[in-house]
């Protein structure tokens, strides 16, 4: 079974979301009962397996871990593997699928399909973190749009057209740039291999355009090929405007996902793409990023101070918080990029968890807006306390994940440049300030409003939810080790290698000779 672990563990959701297609009939009650526990099924099922590949994996081996090749359709490769950053990511995915899939169960409205799309969806991204091969990987990368977008256009709100177009045309136009870049590395190195890709040495001689000096040369070239996509996908300021009405129209199910999983391929694609096969190019533009990360954080919060919507405001947060991701990433040294995947992973949860705070009392209220609430506590003190607790884990509580992703983040860029470790360090207060606002908007205060005065608390199976992310969020708070030494020696092969690789490009005595 191991020789095949990643294919299980990829396509099992696929496997339960055909038999859906194909034996379940009718939206009886029974019916919609029978997707369900199928649905649960097999993502539980899915996290049990990836467990196998998280203790099977070993740490001190850098290089890539159960890889299985064969050969695919029209003489395509088929190859899968995981190192020690996409392993963590691949277990986060198959944590919070079969939570996300209980988190819905009170949905009626087509259930069939939106569990196959859920399934789908799964498998797709699961896909992005194992595919080894350059078209394998732009096809997981690029299919997961499809049920995302009929997720946000089937199941959202009044506006969920609008959003779901906005969604799919915002990322398919980016990735169209990353589909240009990777023909040129094929055409460059004569492979889609991945692994072979990543010792490729591409041309970083810099040349001019138009009178316009390329520093860099191709691989500035393929690099801001890959972040076009890449820079969607998380997303960062200033193409960032396409997630707060997605978040907002898309059912809670499809917000857990959209932020928990979906916008960590962007991240994933910068560690895996942007700074070990184009160096050169991510040294000439990471002052950039790093800049742009900055608004990201500062912007983005102080318009989530102006929200009246709460998942809006959970969305901009959301924006901030990818901020210190790739403002980790491109410190390009042990901490900031230790430090970037645990906050990847850390709002895996606590994003998530918010979210789901929300679609709670949005079940109860049919509401998002913050002025229809308050004095919750009095009513809901088991939500009071949750809601809390995901609260300071997003301000970054000293005690939660939330807290470790961004004190390591910012010992990163602290050694790379002090004035952007100094400002992105305003985006610690202000988390705090529109945090702790909505929560006290929310939560606490006088039961004023009489339409509060018969809401109830959350009931067991919310609760059993929640276990897990409360779990998760505290333990990696207090023991950070399991996913730091998992990451460790990966990261560190990455740094050296990208360092060795700055050195044999000659990129120094270019910049010198300039």
């Amino acid at each position: 079974m191991l020789d095949s672990l990643l294919t299980l563990i990829t396509f099992t959701p696929l496997i339960a979301a055909l038999i859906l297609a194909l034996f379940l009939r009718g939206e009886d009650e029974a019916a919609q009962r029978s997707a369900k526990w199928v649905a649960l099924g097999a993502t539980t099922l899915t996290f049990v397996l990836s467990i196998f590949l998280y203790t099977g994996f070993d740490p001190a081996n850098t290089g890539f871990q159960f890889v299985e090749e064969r050969e695919w359709l029209l003489g395509l490769q088929y190859k899968m593997g995981v190192d020690g950053i996409s392993v963590l990511f691949v277990l986060l995915t198959t944590f919070l699928m079969p939570l996300t899939i209980a988190a819905c169960w009170d949905v009626t409205h087509r259930v069939k399909d939106y569990m196959i799309a859920f399934l789908v969806l799964e498998t797709l991204m699961i896909g992005v973190f194992c595919a080894l091969d350059l078209i394998l990987f732009y096809l997981f990368f690029e299919a997961g749009l499809i049920p995302m977008f009929l997720i946000i256009g089937i199941w959202g709100g009044k506006e969920r057209i609008y959003a779901s177009f906005k969604f799919f045309l915002y990322t398919l136009l980016g990735s169209v740039l990353m589909l240009v870049a990777m023909i040129a590395m094929y055409l460059d190195a004569g492979t889609t291999d991945i692994p072979t890709l990543l010792t490729h040495q591409f041309g970083s001689e810099s040349f001019s355009v138009l009178g316009i000096q390329i520093l860099g040369g191709a691989q500035t070239l393929m690099f801001l090929a890959f972040f076009a996509s890449f820079a969607v996908k998380m997303p960062m300021w200033p193409v960032h405007t396409w997630l707060p009405d997605a978040h907002v129209q898309a059912p809670t199910a499809g917000s857990v996902v959209l932020a928990a999983i979906l916008l960590k391929m962007g991240g994933y694609g910068f560690l895996r793409f942007s700074l070990p096969m184009f160096p050169v190019g991510s040294e000439v533009m990471g002052p950039l990023v790093l800049w742009l990360s900055v608004i990201a954080i500062v912007y983005t919060s102080l318009v989530a101070l102006a929200q009246e919507d709460m998942k809006k405001l959970i969305a901009y947060s959301s924006v901030a918080h990818m901020g210190y991701v790739t403002m980790g990433i491109f410190a390009v040294n042990q901490q900031g990029i230790d430090g970037a995947i645990f906050q990847m992973l850390s709002h895996g949860f606590i994003s998530g968890a918010l979210f789901l705070c929300v679609g709670v009392i949005y079940d109860r209220m049919h509401t998002r807006e913050i002025d229809a609430y308050g004095g919750l506590v009095n009513r809901m003190p088991a939500y009071a306390l949750i809601f809390m607790l995901f609260t300071m884990a997003n301000v970054g509580l000293p005690g939660t994940s939330g807290f470790i992703g961004e004190f390591l983040t910012l010992m990163g860029i602290f050694q790379k440049n002090t004035w952007i470790a100094m400002f992105a360090t305003t985006g610690v207060i202000l988390s705090a300030a529109y945090a702790l606002w909505l929560y006290r908007r929310v939560v606490m205060g006088d039961l004023i409003k009489e339409s509060l005065k018969s809401i109830t608390d959350m009931t067991p199976r919310e609760r059993a939810v929640f276990a897990p992310l409360v779990f998760m969020t505290i333990f990696l708070g207090v023991y950070p080790a399991p996913v730091l030494d998992m990451i460790g020696p990966s990261v560190a092969a990455l740094v050296d290698n990208y360092s060795t690789a700055l050195l044999d490009s000659g990129f120094a005595t270019q910049v010198a000779g300039n």
